[in-house]
């Protein structure tokens, strides 16, 4: 179950990150290149998965 957690946030924090790349315009060919919506959107997303990786690897007393 915590591989899962992990595999999920951790997929999470990649399309944030690409997204947000997106967004500044570094990886070309979509409609999202060069929108700083995106920027926006792909940041909320990559803290939503650095909260689930946090979540995932909490320890539990």
């Amino acid at each position: 179950m915590r591989l899962m957690r992990n595999l999920l946030a951790l997929i999470v924090l990649a399309i944030g990150l690409l997204w947000s790349l997106q967004g500044i315009g570094l990886v070309p060919g979509s409609f999202m290149t060069g929108q700083s919506q995106w920027l926006c959107i792909g940041l909320l997303t990559m803290l939503v998965g650095l909260l689930g990786l946090g979540w995932a690897n909490r320890s539990r007393i």
